[in-house]
């Protein structure tokens, strides 16, 4: 063993204690290029169920909270539309009733001169009532405005909700893509380790080179072992939060091939400012304005009378089919008209009318800033996206450069020609250059994803 070497030992090893060292590296080469020695952390085989990004935004907005409470949103203020027309229509009421009294009854005399007490029959009732506002200010009208302005403004929150839904999932999809990269890059350079630690094995062997060769071999074997592990170990992670974001009971992971993207096809500027101004986050705004100034306009109805009708027939009597029979059965009816003026109700109807201006005028804020945070976003994802469009363009040549860099390296060295110092620093450089390049690609999907949030639609 190396650490058992002398240290007053001569600097010229012997042959047997050459070969010692070489079997040792061979040893170590061998033990680093197996992962998961430990006890219960050795990786089992991949069993996550690849689905394509289309298929995980459909799961994503079927199961996800954020868009099943939009969804009741949109129910809820649909249902208050229905009940803001039934207010303009007439209540109406049945009702039936059966009296029976106790004591009291009547006294007749029988065939035999006795007074007997005749219980009082049963008495039957039914009535039917109407109530109508006729007038009352303009409120109802208002509220149905008011609630056709909060469909609106539901729905526009839905679709917000979708893309923003669609957003999370394509910025961890593409997470899961840049792993998945990541680790490709990983073997490929745990490829590169071990036919460098096999060619300098094979120098040393021969002669033609020292064993820090082959100790540095052993290193380049870990460091690209411990990149494959780093990168399997994200790749789970990143599977694990799309897994949560589909709303799947089984693991799944992204696949590759359903990614297209045309990086040459950028969107026209002018036309994205256009679909900007009506995205979903503006619509939602302009929806919730709409809903505070027709609140604005019903919180002055109550300054104005209000004008109410009701209507009510009831019947009564011994009849057992409550009037359908031949007993006797008296029916009367009863049409009234009330008028209401609130002349004072201790400034209760000031202070809605200053809380519904107020909301108005925080509405009209809220839309004038988010349309003004929309052209922000649309500048800065627009830019990030050529940006990320022209680094992807450079990395893709600096990758072919650094592999070419590495071949001719390779070869050098297999001829003695350059030291592993300089392949080193070629493999280090590939590898720098790979990373870079899923880093640029990531970033232009996820500007990408952004832009089409931002605007409500996907590109093409």
């Amino acid at each position: 063993m190396i650490m058992a070497l002398n240290r007053n030992a001569p600097a010229t090893l012997s042959a047997t204690m050459l070969a010692s060292l070489l079997l040792f590296s061979s040893a170590a080469g061998a033990q680093v290029l197996k992962p998961g020695l430990q006890p219960g952390l050795t990786r089992g085989p991949d069993s996550a169920r690849r689905i394509s990004l289309a298929e995980a935004i459909r799961l994503a907005q079927l199961n996800s909270p954020l868009a099943i409470q939009a969804e009741g949103t949109e129910r809820t203020s649909r249902a208050a539309k229905v009940s803001a027309v039934g207010a303009i229509l007439p209540s109406v009421s049945l009702n039936a009733g059966h009296v029976v009294q106790f004591g009291g009854g009547q006294v007749r005399t029988n065939s035999n001169g006795e007074q007997v007490i005749i219980a009082s029959a049963p008495v039957n009732s039914t009535g039917l009532n109407l109530n109508m506002t006729l007038f009352d200010g303009g409120q109802r009208l208002y509220d149905l405005r008011t609630a056709k302005s909060q469909i609106d403004a539901a729905e526009a929150n839905r679709i917000a909700v979708k893309y923003n839904v669609a957003l999370n999932v394509k910025q961890q999809y593409y997470a899961v893509l840049a792993a998945i990269e990541s680790e490709d890059a990983a073997r490929f350079q745990m490829g590169q380790a071990n036919e460098q630690f096999r060619t300098s094995i094979a120098k040393v062997r021969a002669g033609v080179a020292t064993r820090s060769d082959s100790l540095r071999g052993v290193i380049q074997v870990g460091n690209a072992q411990l990149a494959l592990i780093t990168a399997q170990s994200n790749k789970e992670a990143a599977d694990a939060s799309l897994t949560r974001l589909v709303g799947s009971e089984v693991a799944i992971t992204a696949d590759p091939g359903s990614v297209q993207e045309n990086m040459a096809a950028l969107p026209d500027s002018a036309e994205l400012a256009v679909l900007a101004k009506n995205g979903p986050a503006v619509l939602q705004a302009r929806a919730e304005l709409d809903v505070a100034e027709e609140s604005r306009k019903a919180s002055k109805a109550t300054y104005l009378p209000s004008l109410s009708a009701s209507y009510s027939r009831t019947g009564s009597g011994t009849d057992k089919r409550f009037g359908l029979g031949d007993d006797p059965f008296s029916y009367n009816g009863r049409l009234s008209f009330s008028l209401s003026y609130p002349i004072f109700n201790n400034f209760a109807r000031e202070e809605q009318v200053v809380r519904a201006k107020v909301s108005e005028i925080n509405a009209q804020a809220s839309l004038r800033d988010t349309q003004l945070g929309a052209q922000e976003s649309l500048t800065q994802f627009i830019g990030a996206l050529r940006g990320a469009s022209q680094r992807v363009a450079v990395q893709v040549a600096s990758v072919a450069a650094a592999e070419e860099d590495v071949r001719v390296q390779q070869q050098r060295y297999n001829i003695g020609a350059s030291v592993l110092l300089d392949l080193i620093t070629s493999q280090a450089a590939l590898a720098q250059a790979q990373q870079s390049l899923i880093q640029a690609r990531y970033d232009y999907r996820i500007a990408r994803a952004q832009l089409e949030a931002l605007i409500g639609r996907d590109l093409q």
